[in-house]
């Protein structure tokens, strides 16, 4: 296939009215819009659509109801579910109508806080369905946290269930719920709670209603139409504190971009299988769970377990292999928790990949060794790509579906069509090739990216503010000669170490080199001679040797790829970093932690317990901890 790229981009720069008009075009509109991009309306603001129609109703209605629109995979119940679409309509009608029962109707807010089960799904569309705003919570996510997301969001409604299974365990969610609605200010008028097997919850009359003696009184609703800029859903930023940060996404660009990208960057079409191994508290599962795979005809892969220990590495393949996907999309996090416990990937030999054609990288900055590693032992494209939140769908990718299967690892590729990349220094002077600086993007921002915060106008603007005509990413990273995008890590993990402007992400390349390496972090700490030095923690595979020879050879690939000037001495092997739940290293937290200061425990960690580990180490506790 030829590489149809370059033409793409081209056509998305200079004819961009036409470019988005045409992909407006593969979407289904009650009105459909005269204009792509309006100043002072945004993205199709004369058209209306509906979102849930588009990405459910429609398909029945061309005579595919009987096509598999989600595959429910639970390796930790034991569970395989597949659902039509056919199904799909009838289940999320239900639920809009058990919604709309409760006096929810256009522009209302829903918090859900639920596991990664189908019903989840159903509520997302539903919200859609009649013209409400979701606003989904991680289930599990800490009482405090989520309580200043409900009076953020101001809910009419709360819908739970009674548990989540993370792993081995088993998480109540009825007690957090009830801790959370204790401590708001906003008064939420209906608790809906799905009972699961594992763990049954009390209801507190009058506010808590059954879920399923709820829905079977239910009557289906319709769809409702609603504007291009009216909104679809909050998502609120993961490591948020203070005041939560809430990342609006309209309804008509949202299901445009999510469309295209789809059939030109995954390349996904009607009756193939996708799978994002994500969680719907994630963006990533907003976008490439829920909605963008259902707005092309696809089946989703909908999977409640873990990389590893569910029941073990090799899950992951299984899944694959078991259900045709075609195009896979994870964390890099997870593929090293893979290798560090399947070092040789026998388990993915033994098993294959079936009928998979690409595996897509996102969430972390994916280290050359770990591409390097999943592009040997799977023999395909292991393609990383870069977004954000705020962007909702990719900015930088190799599209594949477009024949560019151009790719450098450690680069996130090109700029996807409808995006326009700069590199600034300080003063906002653009930068050259290969010349570091920070990362931002023109304006305006392409359809599906946010274009306020919920209650924040003034914050958005911020992010527009530094740079005008810019969106600042808040990345570093450059551009090089060949049109590759690097991005390098958060600005602030590029370290001033005695004048020398140096990169965090590159050492960390040269850490994940080692062999005996399955991950790493490489933070910048305060100190009184050079300003900053670096500080490295790398996690040690299963059945590799570790001790002082690894720290010191760490020091010395370190130094003798960047020369002395790194500075790099200090070496700790830890048993694990600590990692949001979507698998991003909190390396801010660990920087402070490295400078002494009390840290608490953010809402957004995955294992609480592997941050005390560190506290440990940095409160002196650990004397086998570093190399001098």
């Amino acid at each position: 296939m030829p590489n149809q790229y370059p033409a793409t981009y081209d056509k998305s720069r200079s004819d961009r009215e036409g470019f988005w008009l045409d992909a407006a075009e593969t979407i289904e509109w009650d009105v459909a819009p005269s204009k792509a991009w309006d100043e002072s309306r945004g993205w199709f603001g004369d058209g209306m659509l509906n979102s849930c129609y588009n990405a459910v109703d429609r398909h029945v209605a061309a005579g595919h109801g009987d096509r598999t629109a989600v595959i429910y995979d639970s390796p930790v119940t034991d569970t395989i579910r597949h659902i039509s679409y056919a199904e799909l309509q009838d289940q999320v009608a239900r639920t809009a109508g058990m919604l709309a029962g409760e006096g929810v109707g256009k522009g209302d807010r829903v918090v859900i806080y639920m596991p990664m089960i189908p019903e989840t799904l159903f509520a997302m569309l539903a919200c859609a369905r009649i013209g409400a705003i979701h606003s989904v919570v991680f289930g599990g996510f800490a009482a405090p946290e989520l309580a200043k997301r409900i009076d953020d969001a101001q809910p009419k409604v709360l819908m739970t269930a009674s548990c989540g299974v993370e792993g081995s365990k088993t998480i109540p969610y009825k007690p957090l719920v009830n801790a959370a609605l204790d401590r708001c200010k906003h008064a939420v008028d209906r608790v809906i709670l799905l009972q699961r097997p594992m763990v049954e919850a009390g209801l507190s009359a009058p506010r808590d209603r059954d879920w399923n003696e709820a829905l079977a009184a239910a009557q289906p609703a319709e769809c409702v139409p609603v504007s291009a800029t009216d909104p679809l859903y909050i998502l609120y930023t993961s490591g948020t504190t203070g005041t939560p940060k809430g990342v609006v996404r309209e309804n008509g660009g949202h299901a445009v971009a999510l469309a295209w990208s789809m059939a030109n960057i995954y390349h996904i079409g009607e009756g193939d299988v996708f799978w994002a191994a994500s969680d719907v508290g994630w963006v990533v599962g907003h976008s490439y769970i829920v909605y963008a795979p259902l707005l092309v005809g696809a089946t989703t892969v909908l999977f409640e377990g873990k990389p590893v220990g569910t029941p073990d590495a090799g899950t992951f393949w299984r899944t694959i292999v078991r259900h045709g996907v075609k195009t896979f999309f994870t964390a890099p996090t997870a593929i090293r928790a893979i290798r560090k416990e399947d070092p040789e990937a026998k388990l993915l030999h033994l098993i294959g990949l079936g009928d998979l054609q690409a595996i897509f990288l996102a969430g972390e900055r994916a280290d050359p060794d770990t591409i390097h590693w999943a592009e040997e032992h799977s023999r395909l494209p292991v393609i990383d790509h870069w977004w954000q939140t705020e962007l909702g769908w990719p900015a930088i990718a190799s599209c594949f579906a477009l024949g560019d299967t151009r790719r450098k690892a450690g680069s996130a590729g090109f700029p996807v069509p409808g995006y326009r990349f700069a590199v600034l220094d300080d003063a906002g002077k653009p930068l050259g090739p290969e010349q570091t600086g920070q990362i931002a993007i023109e304006t305006p921002l392409p359809p599906g990216c946010y274009r306020t915060l919920w209650n924040n106008p003034e914050r958005y603007r911020q992010s527009f503010a530094a740079f005008p005509g810019y969106y600042e990413t808040g990345d570093a990273g450059h551009i090089d000669s060949e049109g590759f995008v690097h991005i390098m890590g958060r600005t602030d993990d590029i370290i001033n170490v005695a004048g020398h402007r140096l990169s965090t992400g590159q050492m960390e390349e040269i850490v994940a080199a080692r062999p005996e390496v399955a991950e790493c972090a490489v933070i910048g700490v305060d100190d009184a001679l050079k300003g900053m030095i670096p500080m490295a923690f790398a996690v040690v595979k299963a059945g590799a040797e570790s001790g002082d020879a690894l720290r010191d050879a760490i020091v010395g690939e370190v130094r003798s790829e960047l020369g002395p000037v790194a500075a790099l001495k200090q070496v700790h092997l830890v048993r694990a970093l600590p990692k949001t739940r979507s698998g991003k290293i909190l390396r801010a937290t660990l920087r402070k932690l490295a400078n002494g200061e009390t840290v608490a425990t953010p809402p957004t960690i995955e294992d609480p317990s592997v941050l005390d580990e560190y506290r440990a180490l940095f409160a002196g506790s650990d004397a086998d901890g570093a190399a001098a």
